[in-house]
């Protein structure tokens, strides 16, 4: 059983001392803007435990910051299953849905009454963006465009039904992970604004994209089930099987390995920071604001972690919805 495989991540782990109140909010917000239904739906969705990813993921969050870290994270699982069905099959119609999506990031608000994915994303990125940093915002603006794209990419992908190379994979599964925006998102919540000399670094780049990298190829193992049912292509383990003809369980272990040297790669620049600030003359409260974007990013890869090893989301998902039809109890986003 993939949940049964181990990675080690050593980074801290805490939790927000928020979680509780975040949990009773994020279902008022999730049910009053329709995102969620009562019933099956609902009961679903709480097995997932949003609100417990996001105080783990962002233990430094509380309150409205917290909040929209939640909210966030609900929303990605939720707009994620509507493609588990006749959408993630079809390119064109996702990429014309996602377009929707997309111009609301780039400042056209969301059609009245036009789906309740609509209406909760353009509430979180109205939220995110209200007194954010102007390149914060553009940066966030391109994750989230990259994000919705590459949907349509997933759908080319099953209609393949093979995997496809390491390289395309890496290119599609970084756009619909989403994994650098709960990055950008642990930012906001932490209140700092990291220097563009120091953020546009090669380490703090290598670092980013070894979490982000991190974050999807530890989840591919543990979602390789509900995953490959459903006829989702790209895996990290289905992708090192085909491409390099090995056995699964061989296949997991080089999963793991590629992880493996991600998080070594990362600490090894990470003894490197200091060095870089004093090299780059950054003041007290910048090299501050680097070294918790440095914490931030590896509050999120063991928060992550340790959330994904106890969801229902994927150990029971293959009990809950059967691959012979949706991946989702109610569809909420308009084809």
């Amino acid at each position: 059983m993939p949940q049964d495989i181990e990675f080690h991540l050593p980074f801290p782990s805490a939790l927000s001392p928020d979680l509780e109140g975040a949990r009773q909010r994020n279902l008022a917000w999730t049910s009053g803007i329709g995102l969620v239904a009562e019933g099956r739906s609902l009961q679903w969705f709480a097995s997932w435990d949003m609100p417990r990813l996001a105080a783990l993921g962002f233990p430094y969050a509380q309150g409205p910051a917290l909040d929209l870290c939640v909210d966030a994270m609900a929303f990605f699982f939720v707009f994620d299953d509507q493609f588990d069905g006749s959408l993630g099959l079809a390119p064109a119609r996702a990429a014309a849905v996602c377009q929707r999506m997309i111009d609301i990031v780039h400042g056209a608000g969301p059609a009245q009454a036009v789906d309740a994915c609509s209406a909760a994303f353009g509430d979180i990125w109205a939220r995110c963006t209200r007194g954010a940093d102007p390149g914060w915002v553009a940066r966030c603006a391109h994750e989230w465009e990259y994000y919705f794209a590459t949907q349509a990419h997933e759908a080319i992908g099953r209609l393949r039904g093979t995997p496809g190379d390491m390289e395309t994979y890496l290119q599609v599964r970084r756009g619909i992970a989403g994994t650098d925006l709960p990055l950008s998102l642990g930012e906001r919540a932490a209140g700092i604004t990291v220097p563009p000399a120091a953020f546009h670094s090669p380490q703090l780049r290598i670092m980013r994209q070894a979490a982000i990298d991190v974050t999807f190829m530890c989840n591919d193992v543990y979602s390789l089930e509900k995953e490959e049912a459903r006829g989702d292509m790209d895996n990290l383990v289905l992708v090192i099987e085909h491409d390099r003809h090995v056995t699964r369980d061989q296949a997991i272990e080089q999963a793991r390995r590629e992880v493996g040297r991600r998080v070594e790669r990362f600490q090894e620049l990470a003894r490197q920071v200091p060095g870089l600030c004093t090299e780059l003359g950054l003041s007290g409260p910048e090299r501050a604001a680097v070294e918790v974007y440095v914490e931030v990013m590896g509050a999120w890869m063991s928060g992550y972690h340790a959330w994904q090893t106890q969801t229902d989301r994927y150990t029971a998902a293959p009990r809950v919805l059967p691959h012979t039809g949706p991946g989702y109890f109610d569809q909420v986003l308009r084809a």
